[in-house]
């Protein structure tokens, strides 16, 4: 017997509690605002729910929402339309709770997007470089470039305040 892809309501509202900030940073890393962040989150928790992917484990589940996130996302930052806003809107990322803004933290947000993506999974997510890999479906030597890469952009512009732990 198989189980039925349809979550229930209940089902729904532990994973939006349970991942939630996460999608919210992702999406805000590439949105830059909070009204196009909310359109993006609420996206993504509307395609897992529209799909109906049955997830293995609670890492997995976060790890689809993440590469959701950054699809939906993509998608929208490729409208002509789209315009983003600066640097101050990051403040807004106070009220979700998890993140201190601070130099490096905005410095990180105004990196390229190929490399904000891998380099907030590395450090503010925790994830390993083969984790990313997986993610963000780009071979694991890419992934360690993109860190390589951005590593030397944030010692250019952080100077003696960068960290690489």
């Amino acid at each position: 017997m198989t189980k039925s892809l349809l979550r229930t309501n209940k089902e729904i509202a532990e994973i939006y509690k349970r991942q939630m900030k996460t999608v919210y940073r992702v999406c805000f890393a590439y949105m830059k605002n909070p009204s196009d962040t909310e359109d993006a989150v609420q996206d993504t928790f509307y395609k897992m729910i529209k799909s109906g992917v049955a997830f293995e484990s609670e890492e997995h589940e976060k790890a689809w929402l993440i590469r959701t996130a950054t699809n939906v996302c993509k998608n929208s930052v490729k409208h002509w339309f789209r315009k983003r806003a600066d640097l101050a809107d990051y403040e807004n990322l106070l009220s979700t709770g998890n993140i201190e803004i601070d130099d490096t933290f905005e410095v990180v947000m105004s990196l390229p997007d190929k490399y904000k993506t891998v380099v907030y999974l590395y450090y503010y997510e925790g994830y390993k470089t083969p984790e990313i890999s997986n993610i963000l479906q780009k071979p694991q030597s890419t992934i360690r470039n993109y860190l390589h890469e951005a590593r030397g952009i944030l010692r250019e512009k952080l100077g003696g305040d960068f960290n690489e732990e």
